[in-house]
């Protein structure tokens, strides 16, 4: 089986946890309705997992994904869209909006549905960690207000619950999570979920030192558990998308994608990064992500258009390890290291983070590579 395979090969790098995906069209074909069958298959998988000794981390409501967000047809019709990101709703590239599921009755009923179903399939599994209550949530919709969210995170955490008393949550928040008062930030996920989650990625931060400024990643892990008391973080997802030089196939993607990285470069910066992490304290870090993209399915969205997005995998989509897997390989099994008890580069509080986080971030990262200068040399 593909599936068995694909585990497999993962275990055998050293790599001891997988995050993935219930895309939600699949998983709940109408509001009222939870497809079997998916639910059978999450089990399978689940078995897989646990025969490869692999934990799991199943994300819900999937939903934003590689720069479309992928939505049921009943769960359009709404108001609330972001424009960067495309619609894709039955295969299709869809111009409607998207019903708010932190205000709308009929999707917060469905979604709690979808939770309790997918929890009782899972509950007691051996290979189940953590229950990852979405994957960038606020680039699909923002809640109206911050009780709303604390509300939402409520119902989805006891729909969960009731099917799994002893299940433990986190939620996927990435860097714009920070960058930006979205109202579901580490504050208020520290209000229920177990572990806080962080993605980031240099690519994406314009004030970072390059593609391949690892020290972004901490700092970011550092900011989180600041804002959210020091909770636990768990680095989600980092990587880089790659070519390979003297591949004309990935050379020519390049030239169309200035935001490739060179495979021995995103190596380096992949031992790097993982240092780091452990250094500032992180309960672990997860890679985006496994494999490239086949080209047979580049034309479809979102690789049509996010050309970057096929590229990110540790493998090639040929299943030719990329020479990150080496890197992984020689870090399995390194211990967690203890987190700051302080952070001297944090100037203010907060609630005064709060009140301008795009400036407060950068001007904060600024100050953080200052201290880690001064402090220990520059690592870089």
């Amino acid at each position: 089986m593909e599936v068995a395979a694909d585990f497999a090969r993962i275990a055998a790098s050293g790599l001891d946890s997988i995050r993935l995906f219930l895309t939600w069209a699949d998983f709940q074909p109408a509001p009222d309705e939870v497809d079997r069958r998916m639910l059978d298959r999450l089990i399978a998988v689940a078995d897989l997992a646990a025969g490869a000794d692999l934990a799991l981390v199943p994300t819900l409501f999937t939903g934003h994904m590689s720069g479309v967000n992928s939505i049921p047809a009943w769960a359009l019709g709404g108001t609330d869209r972001d424009d960067r990101f495309r619609v894709v709703s039955d295969g299709r590239v869809s111009g409607s909006a998207l019903r708010n599921w932190y205000s709308d009755p009929l999707i917060a009923r469905a979604q709690a549905l979808l939770a309790t179903e997918a929890a009782g399939a899972l509950a007691g599994h051996r290979a189940l960690w953590l229950w990852d209550l979405g994957n960038e949530n606020s680039n699909c919709v923002i809640p109206p207000t911050r009780s709303s969210a604390r509300e939402w995170l409520r119902r989805i955490s006891s729909a969960i619950r009731a099917a799994d008393p002893r299940a433990r949550f986190t939620v996927g928040l990435h860097m714009e999570d920070l960058e930006n008062d979205r109202l579901l930030g580490p504050r208020e996920a520290s209000e229920i979920c177990d572990v806080l989650s962080m993605h980031g990625y240099p690519i994406y931060a314009r004030w970072a030192e390059g593609p391949t400024d690892e020290q972004l990643l901490p700092f970011l892990a550092d900011v989180t558990r600041w804002l959210a008391g020091g909770r636990d973080v768990l680095f989600a997802e980092f990587g880089l998308p790659t070519y390979r030089r003297g591949d004309p196939v990935g050379e020519a993607v390049r030239r169309n994608a200035s935001s490739l990285v060179e495979e021995q470069a995103a190596a380096a910066f992949t031992e790097r990064a993982l240092t780091a992490l452990q250094r500032a304290g992180s309960v672990g870090a997860m890679l985006w992500c496994y494999t490239d993209y086949a080209p047979a399915i580049w034309e479809e969205p979102p690789l049509d258009l996010a050309v970057h997005e096929r590229s990110f995998g540790l493998w090639r989509a040929d299943g030719v390890p990329k020479p990150s897997v080496a890197v992984v390989e020689a870090f399995a099994g390194a211990r967690r290291l203890a987190a700051p008890d302080e952070y001297p580069w944090i100037d203010l509080e907060p609630e005064e983070f709060l009140v301008e986080p795009n400036v407060a971030l950068p001007r904060l990262y600024a100050r953080y590579r200052t201290s880690e200068r001064v402090g220990s040399g520059d690592r870089r």
